[in-house]
């Protein structure tokens, strides 16, 4: 239940990423009416497009600042009070943007947008991080997959309601852009029930039976020692290190080959083409002869949603590499055949539906990997030391990329015209081979099993240069490539060796 609450922040992102579409010729009109109420005059169709976008691409760039002061939050306050303090976010940026028509103020609108976009900035790193650590090492794949399940609910809830016999009317569409302060509201009150980390309390703050006690909770049995075991080992490990800040990251060895794979793991959900294929759809579906485009890509939101699902079912049988290859593969794909029906649509009525089987496709096998695996096999990567860290650089390269596409779209589909998805073809080639080569798999493995693996790595380089840092690493220990962990014994897991 624990897991289900944190949840909520996951939906908050994936609503307020979803919820301006279908207000934007409200808001058009909009910033129209203040300006001829302000000045006498309206406003030229290209300023208003520029402040259309500017609310649009500002909830990026508060979503970056955000997922940049996780780390920051998470150390000083830990995980629940850090998710309980970003929610003051939700109910300021809501209320701005529900009262903006009643002040007749767009600014307020703008403003509320770069508020809320601070607090889903720190949703995308606090979510993960707490459910990782509740999660038992077995399901925590399966736990990891709900952050993502939470956002596609929220763009789908977002889609639903922001139709026109909905909240998307004329007067009710500031209650549309407000209505996140409902779940703010609610978690809020849900997060008391909630333990806070247990590996915060045993590593961070040497509290040993208030951790004993929040594992107590999520395990519902007495005998928790092989939890304390392994949170006591991933402690005394860290006792070894000094603190991690973001520069160290890539300056330590041990840490430098993890943070590069979460990098590239992140930047290839953002720039598979994902949010331009939802952007795009509208007139996919359009030039297929969908009388009302609207309800298909509420259709395909659907989609998104029931493969997120089966994503949670297989991550821990299947294993987060296998899926991500899988996911990217049925990407290039169905990014190759939209391509071949958008350029020959009009010429056959079934090149029409192979536009819509190719968007359906593209979305679920989205769903299958580069849209859950980037945001929890972060923390899988990572012990607790670097983890905030490490949380907050991905995080900040995942709504980076998410802010150059929203803003490089647009142009690029005007000066490639219906071959644009050709580039995010190329991008899903690259990131398949980098998945295949360099991401280790990690289903069924310790947090400290993951990094003495990539520690073992690190030591069979070369001696460090001058100012380089590294860990120490016992030399009993297995020296293995980069993306290999030394054997496990599948009799005594279950799990097969790697």
């Amino acid at each position: 239940m624990s897991e289900a609450r944190a949840v909520i922040g996951s939906l908050q992102f994936g609503y307020n990423t979803g919820v301006i579409n279908a207000p934007e010729q409200k808001l058009r009109s909009f910033i129209q009416n203040i300006s001829m109420e302000r000045y006498g005059e309206a406003m030229e169709e290209g300023t208003v497009t520029i402040v259309w976008s500017v609310a649009v691409a500002i909830f990026s760039i508060g979503g970056m600042a955000g997922s940049v002061c996780v780390g920051v939050l998470v150390n000083k306050f830990g995980r629940r009070k850090s998710m309980f303090l970003a929610n003051g976010l939700a109910v300021i940026g809501g209320g701005l943007m529900g009262f903006s028509s009643l002040c007749r103020s767009y600014e307020m609108v703008i403003f509320g947008r770069l508020v809320i976009g601070l607090f889903c900035g720190l949703c995308t790193g606090l979510s993960p991080m707490y459910i990782g650590e509740l999660a038992p090492t077995a399901l925590r794949g399966a736990f990891g997959t709900l952050h993502q399940l939470g956002v596609v609910i929220g763009i789908l809830v977002a889609q639903i309601f922001g139709l026109e016999s909905l909240l998307g009317s004329d007067s009710l569409w500031p209650l549309l852009l407000a209505l996140t302060v409902l779940p703010a509201v609610l978690q809020t009150i849900m997060l008391p029930m909630c333990p806070e980390s247990p590996r915060h309390l045993l590593i961070n703050l040497n509290q040993e039976e208030e951790a004993r006690k929040a594992l107590v909770r999520l395990r519902g049995c007495e005998d928790v020692s092989e939890d304390i075991n392994e949170m006591k080992e991933e402690g005394r490990k860290m006792a070894m290190e000094k603190k991690v800040t973001i520069p160290e990251l890539f300056r330590n060895r041990s840490y430098r080959q993890p943070i590069i794979i979460a990098i590239v793991l992140q930047l290839s959900q953002q720039l598979s083409g994902i949010n331009a294929v939802f952007y795009y759809s509208t007139a996919i579906f359009k030039g297929a002869g969908v009388s009302k485009p609207i309800y298909a890509t509420i259709g395909a939101g659907v989609v998104n949603t029931v493969f997120t699902v089966v994503s949670l079912f297989l991550v821990d049988r299947a294993g987060r590499r296998t899926l991500h290859l899988i996911g990217l593969s049925g990407m290039a794909v169905s990014a190759l055949l939209m391509t071949i029906s958008l350029a020959l649509i009009g010429t056959t009525e079934s090149l029409s539906y192979l536009a819509i089987v190719a968007v359906f496709g593209f979305v679920a096998s989205f769903e299958m990997g580069p849209g859950p695996i980037p945001w929890f096999i972060t923390a899988e990567l990572f012990e607790q030391g670097p983890r905030p860290a490490a949380i907050a650089v991905a995080g900040c390269s995942n709504w980076t990329s998410n802010f150059l596409v929203g803003l490089s779209f647009p142009k690029l589909r005007e000066l490639c015209g219906s071959y644009v998805f050709i580039i995010f073809v190329i991008f899903l080639i690259f990131f398949i081979i980098f998945t295949y080569f360099r991401v280790p798999e990690t289903k069924g493995r310790t947090f400290e099993d993951i990094a003495r693996g990539f520690a073992s790595a690190a030591s069979s380089l070369p001696p460090p240069q001058d100012g380089e840092i590294t860990l120490p690493v016992s030399p009993t220990r297995e020296k293995v490539p980069m993306v290999e962990f030394p054997n496990v014994d599948s009799s005594k897991n279950g799990l097969p060796s790697v």
